[in-house]
């Protein structure tokens, strides 16, 4: 679905130049993003015409319904059935999105990456400022010993997967339906957007809560939406962009990546040039030690020269005589009274 404005010619052009410039000038960005950033990586989003829930889940149950913690505590084996065959898309790769937002944050501007999905595909394609909202099915572990598996070992197994050490069941680490998120991970991407300055929001269709509410925390109205369908944010947002996501990030986000290897270069020359003014200074510091050494023997004649001085305090002995030549002028003006 696209706004009014996009159908005009160059407006497109024109928001993704605006685009451009709100990143260029912007230093501490957040990326929001849900299920429409994995979608051109093979993986379908939930509430599109194609997404999950409109699709058949081959049970007598609603795909909504299955993905519940209800329904994993009471149907395990129908559970199981539907997550292999609709959840799970382990040959699925990074896109465009992924890979531009790993370029922004390599460049120092994107200080985190706040995903709804549980694909893993943030990491893969090499963010490290990833906070996952709602798990990755790339972790399992035992509901009973809490043992953990990896993504390998629940697609290898039929059935409920059990742990080996104690029979329990093998969950995926994610959150189902009913069950609350992870308190430090909301605490974070709501600090994450508290400090940012440009906040920017794709591939969601800001449905689902608490996700939908972060927006709230931005400090600033400087909020932008990549999204092919309409949002409740769409109006009060900065700019406003109905298009594929990973096209629009891949063509504003500069191809640009600072390279570390000339930095290491570049330290080790200071280490070798730090060495040789170091060991430079050893002579400069030896001759100045031994003329300042030298310099001071000198000064401590100079001290012994301070008896001299010790006379002129002696020498003020001539003032008492003075003093006491003032004794007869005294006695004469005592005569004089007499008289």
């Amino acid at each position: 679905m696209e706004t009014r404005l996009d159908r005009y010619e160059g407006a497109r052009e024109k928001k993704l130049e605006q685009l451009k410039q709100l990143i260029k000038e912007s230093k501490y960005i957040v990326f929001l993003g849900g299920a429409g950033v994995s979608t051109e990586s093979g993986i379908p989003d939930f509430r599109s015409g194609e997404g999950i829930f409109n699709q058949e889940s081959g049970l007598s149950y609603r795909p909504v319904d299955i993905i519940s913690h209800s329904f994993f505590e009471e149907h395990p084996e129908e559970f199981f059935d539907f997550y292999r065959r609709k959840l799970l898309y382990p040959k699925a790769r990074p896109n465009k999105a992924h890979r531009a937002l790993v370029r922004l944050e390599k460049q120092g501007k994107l200080k985190a990456t706040i995903t709804q999905n549980i694909d893993n595909l943030h990491q893969m394609a090499g963010s490290t400022t990833t906070i996952e909202l709602h798990g990755s099915v790339f972790r399992n572990y035992c509901v009973d010993c809490k043992e953990k598996y990896d993504l390998n070992f629940v697609l290898k197994t039929k059935g409920v997967p059990r742990c080996p050490k104690c029979g329990g069941i093998v969950r995926p680490d994610m959150i189902l339906y009913e069950e609350h998120l992870e308190h430090e991970n909301v605490d974070n991407a709501v600090k994450a957007i508290k400090k940012a300055d440009l906040l920017i929001i794709g591939g969601t269709s800001l449905t689902v809560y608490p996700a939908a509410t972060f927006a709230q925390f931005l400090k600033s109205d400087r909020v932008v939406i990549i999204n092919k369908s309409s949002t409740y944010l769409d109006l009060q947002a900065m700019l406003t962009i109905h298009d594929s996501i990973g096209t629009v990030l891949d063509t504003v986000i500069s191809k640009y990546i600072p390279k570390k290897k000339p930095e290491t270069a570049k330290k080790t020359t200071k280490k070798k040039t730090t060495s040789k003014t170091s060991s430079a200074k050893k002579p400069a510091a030896g001759k100045t030690e031994s003329k300042a050494s030298a310099a001071k023997k000198p000064a401590a004649k100079s001290s012994s020269s301070k008896k001299p001085a010790a006379k002129t305090s002696s020498a003020k002995k001539p003032s008492t005589k003075a003093s006491s030549a003032k004794k007869p002028a005294a006695k004469k003006a005592g005569t004089k009274k007499k008289d």
